[in-house]
């Protein structure tokens, strides 16, 4: 795979979005933990056995795996083609060739609009694979892929 060009990496900011996703997965996470805790205290066992482990995954959803899933993310456009990769374990590489775009959407949800990102999405043709996302880029920056893409489409035959 050495034809695989440097990929420009994330908005820094996406980092935090990532941190919010993964302590809203912890507290849900926690309040499945909290009510096991009162099942198994009405066995007799000792207290901790479901908490202690949900405290400790809570804390690697909240902290350790959205830097690692931020550092494996990277993109790239040209006027041919958007390539994305993204993967640590199962690394994908995706490549969308401009004149299979159909359309383009820019979405925000509440987390990414506090911390100031967006996510680009491109509709293809085909059924498998047929949506491809780039998160967690500026706002300015999505905008601007947005519309290289829309003039590429413009251009091509």
């Amino acid at each position: 795979m050495d034809d695989i060009p440097a990929l420009g990496s994330l908005d820094r900011r996406f980092l935090n979005v990532l941190r919010w996703r993964g302590a809203i997965k912890a507290l849900i996470l926690l309040a499945v933990a909290a009510i096991g805790e009162l099942v198994l205290a009405d066995q007799r066992l000792p207290n901790g056995l479901a908490a202690v482990p949900a405290l400790a995954f809570g804390a690697w959803l909240t902290f350790v795996a959205p830097a690692r899933k931020f550092t494996h993310w990277g993109f790239a456009l040209d006027d041919r083609e958007l390539q994305v990769a993204h993967g640590w374990l199962m690394r994908v590489h995706t490549v969308v060739p401009i004149g299979r775009v159909q359309h383009i959407d820019l979405s925000q949800g509440p987390i990414e609009r506090a911390c100031g990102v967006a996510t680009v999405v491109l509709h293809t043709a085909g059924t498998d694979h047929s949506r491809v996302a780039v998160p967690g880029l500026s706002r300015e920056a999505a905008e601007e892929v947005r519309d290289r893409i829309r003039a590429a489409i413009g251009a091509s035959p």
